[in-house]
């Protein structure tokens, strides 16, 4: 195993030839829809003509194709666009890989494992997994890989960044936990690559990290993670169009597709991937429900549900640093840490706080964030974007600018 898709730095390329594939009207979008949430049929509160706007391709885009669902606790707005390549419309019921958005079901059945004390978060992961970290490491819990305070090097350190069309050919293939650990931390060298830092003392977003926890949760209960997220979050929620679908190639359809450019130039359909044991592929409207269940406290007792929003600190109780702050660029705590267990805080440019999750895959690039209260929820995927993209779809700042602006039927505070 030489390439694991979701380190793929050099892939910038993927993306930039699709602005000239894509010559499509920035008004072009299907139509969408905004219903009243029952509790409360008269509602009026987003700004439905900002959001369809906000979910129609743009040139600059670099997508092709994007779907998205926001909601109050008084209406539900959800919207998609046409397909770049088709020129056909997107069910906004469409399904996609959801990346890294699975780090939040991950911690959902550890904290779940925690409440039965078949896992303590404050023990070792050499104690629930002897010999999988390097010897010379030290003491790792896992609440330090839930809240990104582990150290551990990047996935896949000392392998050679692919190419793109290395990348493309190994789309299918499928990599267990212990797969892509075992790749990371004992390469074929020989060498021990260095933690970036003491455990607990700092914050480094690490998807290695999740994926010994996942290894964690597999040892512990002797099931798959597939099967542990199924019986435990998907079924119990009745998530019916979201899955954990352990190397099967299938996407439900509808789908939303992804495509990556190859180095002839040449766009090819990436929807089909292979992918690895903590992958998942789900939509809008399912993601939407499961924040919903995981805020309101459905799915956790309330010692792990404040699990969620605690920010790592240090032994003054302060959030420990960022190691570079350029992932913790938001609100009054720039440079701190913004990862509690599973989910990222961001505040908005009116002051909003949320939390959530961002996700990248190949060919994709989403998220799901919500206030505590529920009182906003916004969920969005974009199809084409290179897996380990670092930056934000610009379909999701536009979404944000649409909730922001004022209704047509709520005047802002300088109308007369």
């Amino acid at each position: 195993m030489n390439a694991l898709k979701r380190r793929l730095a050099p892939l910038a390329l993927a993306t930039a030839a699709l602005a000239t594939a894509m010559a499509v009207p920035a008004a072009a979008a299907v139509p969408n829809t905004a219903t009243p949430n029952p509790a409360t049929p008269n509602s009026t509160t987003l700004n439905t003509a900002a959001l369809d706007a906000a979910v129609a391709l743009q040139p600059s885009d670099h997508t092709a194709g994007q779907v998205a669902r926001v909601s109050t606790p008084d209406q539900v707005w959800q919207g998609s666009s046409t397909n770049a390549f088709t020129g056909r419309g997107i069910s906004p019921d469409a399904h996609f890989h959801i990346g890294s958005m699975s780090k939040t079901f991950v911690a959902v059945v550890l904290l779940q494992l925690e409440a039965e004390h078949q896992v303590d978060l404050d023990q070792t992961v050499q104690y629930y997994l002897p010999n999988t970290l390097p010897a010379s490491y030290p003491a790792i819990t896992v609440r330090q890989l839930l809240d990104h305070t582990s150290g551990l090097p990047a996935m896949s350190f000392g392998v050679p960044n692919p190419t793109v069309d290395q990348v493309l050919d190994e789309r299918l293939d499928y990599f267990t936990f212990d797969d892509i650990i075992k790749a990371s931390l004992f390469p074929a060298d020989g060498s021990t690559p260095p933690l970036h830092f003491t455990p607990g003392t700092k914050q480094e977003y690490s998807s290695l990290g999740y994926r010994v926890a996942g290894a964690v949760i597999e040892r512990v209960t002797g099931r798959s993670f597939s099967e542990e997220v199924t019986a435990r979050v998907l079924h119990p929620l009745h998530l019916d169009q979201t899955s954990a679908p352990a190397g099967k190639l299938r996407v439900p359809r509808p789908a939303l597709h992804g495509y990556v450019t190859d180095s002839t130039g040449q766009s090819v359909d990436v929807t089909e991937q292979g992918d690895d044991s903590g992958a998942m592929i789900s939509t809008t409207a399912d993601l939407d429900h499961f924040v919903s269940a995981l805020y309101s406290g459905q799915l956790l007792a309330p010692a792990q549900q404040d699990e969620l929003f605690a920010l790592p600190h240090d032994g003054d109780g302060k959030p420990v640093p960022y190691v570079d702050g350029s992932d913790c660029n938001t609100g009054p705590a720039q440079g701190q840490a913004c990862y509690g267990v599973g989910l990222k805080t961001i505040t908005l440019p009116n002051g909003t706080t949320m939390w959530g999750k961002t996700g990248h895959d190949l060919g994709y690039a989403g998220g799901f964030f919500a206030t505590r209260d529920l009182s906003l929820r916004v969920v969005y995927d974009a199809g084409t974007a290179t897996s380990d993209s670092p930056g934000t779809p610009a379909v999701a700042n536009r979404l944000i600018a649409a909730v922001l602006s004022p209704s047509p039927q709520q005047p802002s505070a300088t109308d007369h």
